[in-house]
């Protein structure tokens, strides 16, 4: 993600401490969704469906505040 803007990225964490919330929230959500997805067992829908919901959120909110 924003592998195009390393130089801000790497700013912003370091400066911005609520860019630095969203982003760790949004990696965490990352995660969870790529272990959701893995798994060979039941899947609740709803429930994944609202964790990437909510990474895409805090995706637009990233790169809001990255302009």
């Amino acid at each position: 993600m924003f592998e195009h803007r390393q130089d801000q990225l790497e700013s912003l964490l370091k400066d911005n401490l609520e860019f630095r919330r969203v982003y760790n929230k949004h990696q965490e959500l990352e995660k969870r969704v790529f272990e959701v997805d893995s798994a060979n067992g039941p899947i609740d829908e709803i429930a994944l469906h609202q964790m990437k919901k909510e990474k895409l959120l805090c995706k637009d909110h990233l790169e809001r505040m990255m302009s």
